[in-house]
């Protein structure tokens, strides 16, 4: 991992329920996707999202057969890489900046995620330079791999 201006960062207290996330993400319903933060390492996070059949986006996508689209899993996926971000960085939205997403790279949807499923979605930095941060992500159900991809984020200031 490229490391430049990256500073020693406290960790929240584990675990960080919704109202928690909600200082570190600008997002709300329906567009916030992660609803625990359960472990902050060094360089990754982990946390879930609770798929239920009553998310909106399972109304209209794929009716008769529910599925979490995939756009939507990746979006989690950058939440909780931006959330990171703010951890390692000592920062929250409120405080004059964000965390956009920048792209993704090397997408792989290997499973489906139906309602029912806890969505466990890992990230870890594997790069930061110029204000571009570069994740590794798995989401995983059950422990079988739904999935992959590299996120990467811009930190701005506001």
């Amino acid at each position: 991992m490229t490391e430049s201006t990256l500073l020693s960062f406290t960790k929240p207290e584990l675990p960080m329920h919704i109202q928690q996330i909600r200082e570190y993400l600008p997002h709300r319903y329906p567009f916030l996707l992660v609803d625990r933060i359960v472990d902050v390492t060094d360089n990754g996070i982990v946390g879930y999202k609770n798929v239920s059949i009553n998310e909106e986006f399972l109304q209209g996508h794929f009716p008769n057969y529910p599925i979490m689209p995939g756009v939507l899993i990746v979006e989690a996926l950058a939440q909780v890489s931006g959330i990171l971000g703010f951890i390692m960085n000592n920062e929250k939205p409120s405080e004059g900046s964000l965390f956009l997403f920048a792209g993704a790279e090397k997408v792989r949807f290997k499973k489906q995620v139906v309602a029912g499923d806890q969505l466990v979605l890992k990230s870890e930095l594997i790069m930061q330079k110029r204000g571009i941060y570069k994740y590794n992500c798995i989401a995983t159900v059950d422990g079988v791999v739904a999935t992959t991809a590299e996120i990467m984020v811009y930190h701005q200031k506001v």
